[in-house]
């Protein structure tokens, strides 16, 4: 579907930077290729995702378990030198109060938020309607609800993965809800707020496949995983052999078939026979093996990661709102999302990560 400019969604704009995005995968692959079921098929969301740029966001350069129950806030230690970084979902207090970074898009009348439009139940473009929809589109509107007093007051800007933090270095966006995990490398660029999801990295592969998880099954296989993802650090610390660098990876004849800069080109690699796994955080992975049945994860989640709503560093009165915000998100609406979007697919989590706060 082509898109020559900013959308409108029942009063909510969309604009979107594609590169990179998947446009290929007509089927799924059990030693061949075969037709995809589940809510349209990757091919169908693909193409409806096959988008022109309406935005231009500076590229990032490479160098830049089981489900949590909510509780009561931990208290943490001030934040460390960034060299010191021992805990990096420790954020700032909650606040309702209006500083600088929240009056100014007050003043503006809508919340700039990156986000995915290639993550089933998360954040996806819905084929049939063409509307941004899933549980990381439901807390950003939830945000623009509070700040703005209208959960329409949002822009949406569909962001790769490679380029979440650069979309908020320049200023593109006030905020990226995208599937972002927490970690001290990000939060030297970046601001986080609490954790809102708990996942983990894991394996997905077609049934069937001699790999096995994430382990010495892997010698050998071609394995795919997103551009600056959590996924790609994971595999450049431990591959077990198995091959996941692109020949000309990060340059200007950069392949795009092992690392690529949406988590979905992974899926349609797959599907074409490109690749033989894919690494990615399982609550991604469960999206996908409900759209497409011949693909399911291997072995057990090993790493264990938190999402963060991310502000551009400095930030800190908006950080702080959306942890305003996502207190009395983990009242209710997080069930409520959670039980909409991702139960079928991630059943057994009985709720949001509990939050936790620097001291002072």
């Amino acid at each position: 579907m082509a898109d020559t400019g900013p959308e409108r969604e029942t009063g909510t704009r969309t604009e979107t930077a594609a590169t990179g995005t998947a446009t290929a995968g007509t089927g799924a692959r059990r030693g061949r290729r075969r037709g995809l079921r589940g809510w349209g098929g990757v091919a169908a969301m693909a193409a409806a995702c096959a988008v022109t740029a309406a935005l231009t966001l500076v590229p990032l350069s490479r160098g830049g378990a089981a489900g949590a129950v909510s509780g009561a806030a931990v208290a943490a230690p001030a934040a460390p030198a960034a060299e010191e970084c021992e805990d990096p979902e420790a954020s700032l207090r909650p606040s309702g109060a209006d500083g600088p970074s929240v009056k100014a898009i007050k003043d503006r009348g809508k919340l700039v938020v990156g986000v995915d439009q290639n993550s089933y139940r998360w954040g996806y473009r819905d084929p049939a309607t063409g509307k941004l929809e899933g549980f990381d589109i439901d807390l950003a509107r939830a945000i623009a609800g509070d700040i703005l007093g209208d959960r329409d007051a949002v822009i949406f800007r569909a962001i790769p993965t490679n380029q979440r933090i650069a979309a908020l270095e320049s200023g593109r966006v006030d905020l990226v809800v995208r599937t972002m995990t927490i970690n001290c490398k990000r939060a030297e660029q970046v601001a986080f707020s609490t954790a809102y999801f708990q996942a983990g990295q894991q394996v997905l592969a077609p049934e069937g496949s001699p790999v096995k998880g994430y382990d010495a099954s892997l010698k050998g296989k071609r394995v795919c995983s997103a551009e600056g993802s959590t996924a790609y650090e994971a595999l450049e610390k431990e591959s077990f052999g198995a091959v996941f660098r692109d020949e000309h990876d990060g340059g200007d004849g950069d392949e795009d078939v092992l690392t690529v800069p949406n988590q979905l080109d992974c899926l349609v690699r797959l599907q074409l026979g490109e690749v033989d796994a894919v690494v990615t955080d399982n609550a991604l992975a469960a999206g996908q093996a409900a759209q497409d049945p011949a693909v399911e994860l291997k072995g057990e989640p090993f790493t264990t990661e938190f999402y963060g709503v991310a502000a551009k560093l400095g930030n800190d009165d908006l950080v702080r709102r959306v942890n305003q915000v996502l207190v009395d998100y983990r009242k209710g609406p997080w069930t409520q999302a959670y039980d909409k979007w991702l139960s079928e697919v991630l059943p057994g989590i009985g709720g949001p990560p509990a939050p936790k706060y620097r001291s002072g």
